[in-house]
């Protein structure tokens, strides 16, 4: 590869986390470039999806042929290499053979200089290690769609793009709290959103947290939220009720026992910050501020990686921990929530033997737990 970098001028690039906002900005682009290129024969688009290193160099080899093809008329021709996925840090990405086809592409748009001709380029993940997205990051013509310090930002923006399409809105607090039950997934976001406004009617309105509670599951968590969401807040007649609902779909206790004992750990983690005066609650949640200050602090313990982790409680959504730390602050002391934790691990055993009744083993945890609050003072 050439050690000066040297970008083609009309050399377009988009790049990000999000494999759904790639495209939808590669795509603006195609479109805002097509009224150059009216003629069908004067488009091309490569599929860049590939999971071996055969398809990957097949996907170079289509690209090298559009590039090195004109027009038929010689007036011009746009190419779009859509949906890479061999720059990321997967096992086809980090594969030799891959590298060499990586270097080899490369060194075919370095040499792109056709007079009238315009390249597209859109890849999700990508690995921003590497020399090539390295290198892609710098032209003058780069999109960042979409990083994962961006996320909610991100969702806001599809969300209040898709409500302003169908003639709804949605409240601030709803947007949140889809945006934790989809796991920051923009095309999630968008299919969502159309189901929440169709549940509406012709009539239009708003949608706000009980609709989005009632209706959005949880994805990619494998958190049985409103079930889960009721036993965190101490509510012991949501939760009872929630439970009825849960049972009535799913026959089986240990997933939900499972992310109960995921959110009650970052509560027991959050209820320290706050009585040591780490953190605070306010009216918006806690602040971003404070968390980065306290992991900083506690880096020594938890390390400093950003990557999501159920066991750290600085790399969740502030915004998703005000709403645990609520629950948080309802006990007396912070005993109380590592007695329920211990709770959660009893009614694994429970289940043993009660396998005919997982409903009754989670009923008797949560009459347990929550009809006194304070059940450890």
């Amino acid at each position: 590869m050439s050690e000066k970098p040297d970008y083609p001028d009309a050399f377009h690039i988009v790049l990000g986390d999000d494999d759904y906002l790639v495209r939808k900005s590669a795509q603006e682009i195609f479109d805002r470039l097509l009224p150059e290129f009216p003629e069908e024969f004067q488009r091309e688009i490569i599929d860049g999806r590939a999971s071996r290193v055969d398809e990957v160099k097949s996907a170079v080899d289509k690209f090298r042929e559009a590039a090195q093809t004109l027009s038929l008329f010689g007036d011009g021709k746009l190419i779009w290499l859509r949906d890479v996925d061999f720059l990321g840090d997967n096992p086809t990405g980090r594969a030799e053979g891959t590298q060499d086809e990586v270097e080899r592409l490369q060194g075919l748009i370095e040499k792109i200089g056709t007079e009238g001709m315009k390249v597209i380029l859109s890849a999700s993940p990508v690995d921003r290690r590497r020399k090539f997205p390295k290198w892609l990051a710098k032209a003058p013509n780069c999109t960042e769609a979409y990083t994962k310090k961006d996320r909610g930002a991100a969702v806001r923006r599809v969300v209040d793009e898709t409500c302003k399409e169908l003639e709804v809105t949605m409240e601030p607090n709803a947007i949140e709290l889809l945006n934790g039950l989809i796991n920051g997934n923009a095309q999630l976001a968008v299919e969502e959103t159309l189901k929440l406004a169709t549940f509406l009617g012709s009539d239009g309105g708003t949608i706000n947290e009980k609709l989005v509670t009632e209706l959005v599951p949880s994805f990619g968590e494998g958190d049985f939220f409103e079930a889960a969401e009721a036993f965190s807040s101490f509510d012991l007649s949501w939760t009872l009720d929630a439970l009825t609902r849960h049972f009535f779909h799913w026959p089986e206790a240990r997933p939900l026992l499972s992310s109960l004992q995921g959110r009650n750990r970052l509560m027991i983690q959050l209820r320290v910050l706050l009585d040591a005066g780490e953190i605070s609650l306010g009216g918006r949640g806690i602040s971003k501020a404070d968390l980065d200050r306290a992991a900083e602090r506690h880096a020594e313990r938890f390390g400093d990686s950003g990557e999501k982790n159920g066991f750290n409680v600085f790399t969740q959504n502030p915004w998703y921990l005000g709403r645990l730390a609520i629950g948080a602050q309802k006990p007396a002391k912070l005993r109380t929530l590592i007695e329920v934790q211990t709770e959660l691990f009893r009614s694994f055993e429970q289940l043993i033997s009660r396998t005919d009744d997982h409903e009754g083993v989670m009923k008797d945890l949560a009459v347990r737990c929550l009809s006194e609050v304070s059940f450890g003072s």
